[in-house]
């Protein structure tokens, strides 16, 4: 039996909450072994900064090598996803609060916030494997408002540390493969919240 993400072409995103990188990769590969064709994008700081969880070209060097083609992370090298129909699903992990606050606010200046402009605007799902220390608080509205937008699925999250960091979310990444072929179908992996 086929795989439904095999031969689909993937956006794979991620914008900076480092700390979550090295629970992303292993989902990326996991879209890879599937038999997705995955393209990488990285935001400005995903790109370029160094540290103390990863330096920025061990990053670019490990999603490149599980894609096995060059990561996206200008403008003009995004722009062209929707109007040459190049994804099917676009997925954003880790998403940062403060890449879920651009997006609901419209503000599309970003390589990821522009991906996921170019390819919501042919109605593509997008998923979003969120992490931030104030999805309880600052990035709540953020996240309400995209949770209420057409094609917009998330990965089932979590309050990471209640004890310590009570407003902060972070998706299970190990679910982004089952909620990537959820989307694929217009469907929001449930339950969405965990315990």
């Amino acid at each position: 039996m086929t795989d439904m993400l095999e031969g689909k072409r993937v956006g794979f995103a991620m914008t900076g909450s480092f700390c979550t990188f090295s629970r992303v990769f292993p989902a990326a590969e996991a879209l890879k072994s599937a038999g997705a064709q995955l393209f990488p994008i990285l935001s400005e700081n995903a790109w370029s900064l160094d540290t103390r969880f990863f330096a920025a070209a061990a990053v670019r060097e490990r999603l490149e090598g599980i894609a096995g083609r060059a990561a996206w992370h200008t403008l003009p090298q995004v722009e062209p996803i929707g109007p040459k129909k190049l994804l099917d699903l676009l997925v954003i992990a880790p998403c940062t609060g403060n890449t879920l606050g651009k997006l609901a606010a419209g503000i599309f200046d970003t390589p990821v916030t522009m991906a996921a402009k170019s390819h919501l605007r042919n109605a593509g799902p997008m998923l979003i494997a969120v992490s931030t220390n104030d999805g309880l608080s600052t990035s709540a509205r953020s996240l309400g408002t995209l949770m209420a937008w057409r094609n917009v699925f998330f990965v089932p999250f979590r309050q990471d540390d209640p004890e310590r960091k009570p407003a902060s979310l972070v998706a299970d990444m190990a679910e982004i493969p089952r909620a990537a072929r959820d989307a694929l179908e217009g469907r929001q992996t449930q339950p969405i919240l965990l315990a």
